[in-house]
């Protein structure tokens, strides 16, 4: 299904979203302004409307003229308009039935016809994080009900469509990781250890000892400056399967460490692409790369490679 609309509105359910549980759950949207008039709005008396909320609530000619347009748009708007909120700090989406109904207490509500989603058509998860702020900042929206600008990128990413430059940056960003793991494999052993100290460091890791020479079981010892943990690392070139396992039995007997990472870039068979227990540990060039890239050592990498 590819999502389609012209029109698309953020709604606040609730004072600071506190009725989003139960509307997503419900499949329901929920207006809940104070308003008596339910079968004025029905008839589309909005002349009506806006002189209740300016003489009898006492609200200014521009906040009555506000507070009657997010009432029209719940009231009025056809069953082909995207609705979006935002809760447990996700992205949900629906359409809605044009059904309208008050409940006893005052409150009037619209069906969804189908239930609220977080995901996009691929399956995605549509987090805060992920999204630009062309449609986040719509959360600090001060009423109820207000109209998405950015209408083109919300149906982008609730398609999971992309860009063509952000395609052709994807591409990019791909052949320089690729090119990177060739790099990584080619430094030396003692550029690699220096390589991995400062991914670590780049991540607020604190080198506290170097044991490489001394103790063959650990190259680095690091410690966390924010939560105190301290890990312990161990580097290699090339490694397989049961010497990682016997890593991890020795991890297991050393109460001082919390955390332990297991760095290889060559990885034999049997470790290449394990999927075992512990498999968390370690971290392959794979991963090394896309570190190497985030920290922002692709030139220096580069230059030790000249």
């Amino acid at each position: 299904m590819v999502i389609q609309a012209q029109k698309a509105f953020f709604i606040k359910l609730g004072r600071s979203g506190s009725w989003a549980p139960e509307c997503i759950n419900n499949s329901r949207l929920q207006l809940g302004f104070k308003n008596p008039h339910h079968q004025k709005c029905i008839e589309g008396d909005w002349d009506f409307i806006r002189n209740y909320w300016k003489n009898d609530v006492h609200k200014t000619d521009g906040k009555a003229t506000e507070t009657t347009n997010q009432i029209r748009y719940f009231y009025e708007s056809e069953a082909d308009v995207l609705w979006i909120t935002f809760h447990n700090r996700k992205l949900y989406w629906c359409f809605s039935k044009r059904e309208i109904t008050e409940l006893a207490e005052g409150i009037r509500i619209r069906p969804c016809k189908d239930p609220w989603s977080c995901k996009d058509i691929n399956g995605n998860e549509l987090t805060v994080e992920a999204l630009s702020s062309k449609i986040t900042q719509t959360q600090r929206f001060q009423g109820t009900i207000c109209n998405i600008e950015a209408l083109d990128y919300l149906k982008r990413r609730l398609n999971g469509t992309e860009l063509p430059s952000v395609i052709k940056a994807r591409k990019a960003y791909k052949e320089l990781k690729d090119s990177l793991i060739d790099l990584i494999k080619s430094l030396t052993w003692q550029d690699f250890e220096l390589l991995i100290d400062l991914i670590f460091s780049y991540s607020g890791w604190k080198r506290i000892e170097t044991l490489g020479k001394d103790q063959k079981w650990i190259d680095l010892v690091l410690e966390s400056p924010v939560t105190g943990k301290k890990a312990f690392v161990q580097v290699k070139s090339e490694s397989d399967l049961p010497t990682f396992q016997e890593y991890v039995e020795r991890f297991k007997n050393m109460s001082q460490y919390d955390e332990m990472y297991f760095v290889v870039h060559s990885p034999k068979k049997g470790l290449r692409g394990y999927d075992g227990d512990h498999r968390d540990k370690i971290i392959n060039v794979d991963r090394i790369a896309e570190l190497s890239i985030n920290a922002g050592l692709a030139d220096w990498i580069i230059s030790k490679s000249m």
